[in-house]
């Protein structure tokens, strides 16, 4: 435990080293940031848009966190700053995005009946065993697109990937009033959007 301990505050020092080192004016050094942290931003990204659009906003995190070091305070870990920066970036292009209806005739009659069946779900683990199949992934993609950015946001954060409300309003931003205003508006739209298009 000790070790571990010594090890983490290494690194620590490490990263505020090379990020003063950064500051300082030394940009080729970047690269080992965007090194250590690539993975875990492209798996943020990878949740949030569309595949082939992953690359293009990863890159943009990047250029952001690469921009916005002057006012990284260093009060957080600089991993969770930088995860910060991915979510606001995803919710940014979902905004920014022009809508693109996806007409409720794409849906096949297999979605249609995950639809009513999650619709009818009572509790929490009947709605978890019927999102694992692929047919929910794609009638969750259909109905998050027709989302609002704001409630998209919310949504994926608090109730698909299991973040806390205040680790979400950290991530995004917002407050934690926000974020609770907002994912009770998100889940009653996400229901709307389902019940209205049976």
């Amino acid at each position: 435990m000790a070790d571990e301990s010594l090890t983490k505050r290494a690194q620590a020092g490490d990263e505020q080293d090379l990020l003063r080192r950064i500051r300082g004016g030394d940009r080729d050094r970047f690269a080992e940031l965007i090194s250590r942290y690539e993975d875990r931003v492209l798996r943020i990204v990878g949740r949030r848009v569309p595949a082939a659009r992953v690359e293009e906003i990863v890159h943009d995190v990047f250029v952001r966190a690469y921009f916005g070091l002057a006012q990284f305070s260093g009060d957080v870990p600089f991993d969770h700053w930088l995860a910060g920066i991915a979510v606001r970036t995803c919710y940014d292009f979902w905004r920014d995005r022009t809508r693109e209806e996806v007409p409720v005739s794409t849906l096949t009659d297999d979605h249609h009946r995950w639809i009513e069946q999650a619709l009818g779900a009572q509790s929490d683990d009947e709605w978890r065993s019927q999102v694992s199949r692929w047919e929910a992934k794609e009638v969750l993609e259909w109905a998050l697109s027709r989302l609002s950015p704001e409630n998209r946001a919310v949504l994926t954060l608090v109730h698909l990937d299991g973040h806390s409300v205040r680790e979400a309003a950290q991530l995004l931003g917002w407050t934690v009033v926000t974020v609770k205003v907002r994912a009770h508006r998100a889940r009653h739209a996400l229901r709307k959007i389902l019940s209205g298009n049976l």
